[in-house]
């Protein structure tokens, strides 16, 4: 009797085994491609900041359940140095707090409302760590980390670039991350950090001198261009493309510009709606 027990239990638990398997995998298949060499890349600006507060958790969700390949965030530094998820340097215009983002601690800056500016219904959301977006996106979707200007101090040393390295790979996600700036000081650093995560240059006209893309990508030795729609022109893309150099083109809402960019041979898209950029690419990619 007690063999026969044993013999049904151990078929039971088989059963169960087998079951928790194929729903991982079918979880797994839910989540986009995490590869930086799909023919394009869909990315969610700030999230799916069309339809939630941006940069926040809400934003970020969403960005996932549509698919996106991709989703952009911004990063500033709290008063006690913590990297966190926000835009603009001053609290006033995406929260209920006022003064800038650098005069808080961590603690103050998640006591704020960082949603009901955008809805009522999101006055729930806080501004989140950059810790705690990235431990959620991990082995989801790709992340591209801006780093702000305005977070960047004159000495590199226990520096935003250092403090976001540490995040990454203590969380073992360099192969999913992107860091861009318009602070060319960043991509210097970068480039003297012992790393292996990608970097893309924002393009900032002050900063590059008159010095043409191709030119810029190989003095800051990093791995993408990204430009607003505004400098798309004949030149860019021509350039670009001849120097097999990914570019990254933002922020892009309408859909006749849209398939504007991916004609132009954009390696991605920064869209403040996803949902509507995924299913314009899957009409135009690899069509022209």
């Amino acid at each position: 009797m007690e063999m026969v027990r044993f013999f049904i239990y151990s078929i039971i638990a088989l059963i169960l085994f087998s079951s928790n398997l194929v729903a991982q995998d079918s979880n797994h298949k839910d989540h986009p491609t995490l590869s930086f060499d799909k023919e394009f890349i869909v990315i969610a600006h700030r999230g799916a900041s069309a339809y939630y507060p941006e940069n926040t958790m809400s934003a970020f969700k969403a960005a996932v359940e549509m698919e996106a390949d991709m989703i952009e965030l911004d990063v500033l530094l709290s008063k006690d140095n913590i990297p966190v998820v926000f835009h603009d340097e001053k609290l006033n215009s995406k929260s209920n707090g006022k003064g800038y983002v650098k005069e808080f601690s961590l603690s103050e800056l998640q006591k704020l409302d960082a949603g009901s500016w955008f809805d009522k219904k999101f006055k729930n959301e806080i501004i989140p760590t950059l810790r705690e977006v990235l431990e959620y996106c991990k082995d989801k979707i790709l992340v591209n980390v801006e780093i702000k200007t305005e977070a960047v101090s004159e000495n590199k040393d226990g520096g935003v670039e250092e403090l976001v390295l540490d995040i990454i790979e203590e969380l073992g996600m360099q192969d999913q991350i992107i860091i861009s700036s318009f602070d060319y000081r960043v991509l210097e650093r970068l480039n003297s950090m012992d790393h292996r995560v990608r970097t893309a240059l924002l393009y900032d006209k002050k900063q590059s001198n008159k010095r043409d893309p191709v030119t810029l990508v190989k003095n800051y030795s990093v791995d993408a261009f990204n430009f607003s729609i505004r400098k798309l022109t004949d030149k860019w893309p021509a350039q670009l493309n001849k120097s097999d150099i990914p570019f990254f083109v933002y922020t892009v809402n309408d859909e006749k510009k849209m398939k504007k960019v991916i004609e132009a041979g954009a390696k991605g898209i920064f869209s403040d709606k996803p949902d509507v950029l995924k299913r314009v690419a899957a009409e135009s990619v690899g069509k022209n």
